[in-house]
């Protein structure tokens, strides 16, 4: 046993978990105030829910002895058996160490999809779908990737710490979902800006902290291969951010803090499958094409006509794609991974394996996505009613608000009857 490396991942665990409520931070600060609760709700429902799956079958699922190619058997740690014990005589960390981490993979996954649905779904539909999403999509897709049967681990493609698991997985969740719900009322008419830019910024703050246990984490164990993904995931997000904002500078005229976070988060989402892979100037590289490449993708809702609510699709399905095929150009040997992509002479052997994982996880959490969505909105219903929506479902569905501002008069304030309508706000 490795005492220093336990530490290390029982810690980097807390910071993934902690990514959690960061992103309910990060989105309940984009949306309308009429909505922010029901946005960190869902965030902190997949938190409660999703943690109470992994342990009873979900972590078997994903790492148990493998069923047919395609997902592990839910019997063999049912309820975590046999894996408090002292571990193997050669394991560097306990058992229940790895089953912890990869815990906050599954619950921060789950909660990356609320954000395309934002403002309109129902708070029980939502919990429905994500315990069958996991089961179905999930823990399946952990297997294929993470397990040492999985047949894309086998296959040789590179995902460090979850561009294809985790954000093209969530990210084309999010678009099923939204083609399923359909466009929120008054989208492309109205403006729907966000409510609160300090929490979006304090959100991508705390996810910026949590991504280092996230990648490095992923290196289970506090050795070199964790120290080369620290630094690339801090200057991959650094050049991601100064990337968007340049994008904004040149299309807007103007730089802002929402395309600050924006950046940080695609950023982090890009270089998290190639963080093991690439060299810090491949960092660099990654977290630029990123930056530029979601500051872009945005856009396309509002061309195509898909409601993304919180650009799920544009930053972590485009930049988990971006960051998974990167790794077959900018790999380098000289990285912990040791695997040369095609700008290091490795051919494009390793570019196609990064390919085929990329379009084998978003073609199949697509086409089960939408099976889900679709049985639950003509069997529960998924969306909340229009007048419930309009008047926001912070109240109609949890009868609370964000904000109490009381009125004017109660505050001892006695307008004149000439009193202006902006002396009355005041």
């Amino acid at each position: 046993m490795d005492s220093g490396s336990t530490a290390w991942i029982l810690t980097a665990s807390a910071m993934v978990l902690l990514m959690t409520p960061g992103l309910a931070l990060f989105y309940g600060g984009m949306v309308r105030s009429k909505s922010v609760l029901n946005m960190m709700m869902m965030s902190f429902g997949a938190m409660g829910l999703v943690g109470v799956l992994w342990v009873l079958f979900g972590y078997s699922m994903a790492f148990g002895s493998d069923i047919g190619g395609f997902v592990g058997n839910p019997l063999d740690y049912f309820g975590l058996e046999g894996l408090m014990a002292e571990p193997a005589a050669d394991a560097t960390i306990p058992d229940m160490a790895f089953v912890a981490f990869q815990a906050t993979f599954a619950i921060i996954t789950v909660a990356l999809i609320s954000g395309a649905i934002a403002d309109r779904a129902r708070f029980g539909t939502w919990m429905t779908f994500a315990a069958i999403w996991t089961t179905l999509v999930y823990y399946p897709v952990a297997h294929w990737v993470w397990s040492a049967d999985g047949w894309i681990f086998q296959l040789g493609a590179i995902d460090f710490a979850g561009g294809t698991v985790v954000h093209i997985n969530a990210g084309i969740a999010g678009l099923a979902l939204a083609l399923v719900l359909g466009k929120r009322v008054g989208f492309g008419r109205e403006p729907m800006r966000p409510h609160n830019l300090p929490f979006v910024m304090l959100g991508a703050a705390l996810l910026w902290f949590g991504w280092f246990g996230f990648n490095a984490g992923s290196a289970l164990a506090a050795d070199n291969a964790a120290s080369v993904v620290w630094v690339n995931t801090l200057v991959a997000t650094c050049a991601a951010m100064l990337a968007w904002l340049l994008v904004e500078k040149i299309r807007d005229g103007h730089a802002t803090s929402l395309g600050a976070a924006s950046g940080v988060v695609a950023g982090l989402v890009a270089i998290t499958p190639a963080c093991s892979a690439v060299s810090p100037l491949g960092a660099i590289a990654v977290g630029a094409a990123a930056g530029v490449l979601c500051a872009l993708a945005i856009g396309l809702k509002y061309k195509l006509g898909y409601d993304d609510s919180l650009d799920v699709v544009g930053v972590h399905l485009v930049g988990g794609i971006a960051g998974t095929i990167l790794i077959g150009f900018l790999a380098t040997a000289a990285a912990p991974a040791g695997v040369d992509g095609l700008f290091y002479g490795g051919g494009l052997d390793q570019l196609g394996k990064q390919v085929i994982a990329a379009g084998a996880v978003m073609g199949y959490s697509l086409v089960v996505t939408l099976i889900i969505g679709a049985a639950l909105k003509a069997t529960i219903g998924f969306r909340v009613p229009e007048e419930d929506e309009v008047v926001g479902v912070d109240t109609a569905t949890h009868a609370e608000s964000a904000y109490e501002f009381g009125s004017v008069t109660g505050s001892g304030y006695r307008p004149t009857a000439g009193a202006s309508a902006e002396k009355v706000n005041a």
